[in-house]
């Protein structure tokens, strides 16, 4: 199933870059920049192209010299795991992600499904696991540690900031509410004053704007997080939770929704809308001193949509 509704002139853009790509992704990345997957909402034990997912995916990572993968959340369905031994950890993660350009290290964000389960399962998982990253529920990583010291990673927890979930019952709500979200968002602010890399780029679940059909716009995240993107002009914000693969521009970002691992659902063009599509799939980014630039790749391998983002002016 696709809905691709977006202007003609950024599809037939998008699509003319992507028949440049399809010989060879390695024309997307020089050695000294910095390569990486994104994926989301996928945990579905193979299920929904998940495999094929996968498979694309180490291919792309073999392409593009990958150094990591990062995953926006909903990594297990329907209710997250319960503890490190979970039987999904091998049936949704290490059965699933086997290719060996995937064996880098995954570095990982909660969604609202993993907080039905036992969020601290994750973290946990992450002291034995050589590739499962996930120092805490909210940290940074440095691009030196990749051998890129431009470029500053950001993963953020963003259930907490969503209040509806703090009124379900059972486990999300519970787990939601022994969060503190002000002093999440206290360290996102002073993490970004603090880095003086050129790009800081912001990852989470939830959408800031959207037009997936399941979940759309997110109003806390427009209301509590996109002032600080704005004050610290970071250019970029990745984040999965509709389940479609999205590039909008607005407000001064751009947005790019990776959460197609698994099941999609329909999407339509909103206001800054340059591309979407409703086919499982991931995305690749590569950031160089002076741009970035991503492109999604649908399960069957095919690059839907290639884009690029300037290095802000005064970074």
């Amino acid at each position: 199933m696709t809905d691709m509704k977006t202007d003609r002139r950024d599809v037939l853009a998008g699509l003319t870059a992507a028949a440049g790509l399809t010989l060879s992704g390695r024309a997307l990345a020089k050695d000294n920049d910095l390569s990486f997957l994104v994926v989301g909402d996928w945990g579905r034990n193979g299920t929904e192209h998940q495999a094929d997912v996968a498979r694309q995916m180490d291919r792309a990572a073999s392409e593009t010299n990958s150094r990591f993968t990062v995953s926006v959340g909903d990594n297990f369905y329907d209710n997250g795991v319960q503890s490190v031994d979970d039987p999904l950890w091998k049936t949704s993660f290490e059965d699933i992600y086997t290719g060996p350009n995937l064996q880098t290290p995954w570095y990982v964000a909660l969604g609202n499904h993993d907080y039905r389960g036992v969020p601290q399962a994750q973290l946990d998982y992450a002291r034995t696991s050589p590739r499962w990253k996930m120092p805490s529920r909210y940290y940074k990583v440095s691009g030196q540690d990749h051998g890129f010291g431009a470029a500053d990673v950001f993963v953020i927890d963003t259930s907490p900031l969503v209040h509806a979930y703090a009124n379900k019952p059972g486990k999300i709500g519970e787990n939601v509410k022994s969060q503190d979200s002000a002093a999440q968002l206290a360290w996102l602010d002073r993490e970004l004053g603090a880095s003086t890399a050129r790009w800081k780029i912001v990852f989470g679940h939830h959408t800031l704007y959207s037009g997936g059909s399941g979940h759309g716009d997110t109003p806390e995240m427009i209301e509590r997080v996109l002032p600080i993107l704005q004050a610290h002009k970071v250019p970029v914000y990745i984040n999965g939770h509709d389940h479609d693969l999205q590039h909008i521009r607005r407000s001064g970002i751009d947005i790019i929704c990776s959460g197609a691992g698994s099941e999609v659902r329909p999407v339509k063009a909103v206001e800054g809308t340059k591309f979407c599509a409703a086919q499982s799939g991931f995305t690749t980014v590569t950031v160089s001193e002076d741009a970035l630039t991503f492109a999604f790749r649908n399960y069957r391998g095919e690059t839907l949509y290639r884009s690029s983002v300037s290095a802000p002016l005064n970074a």
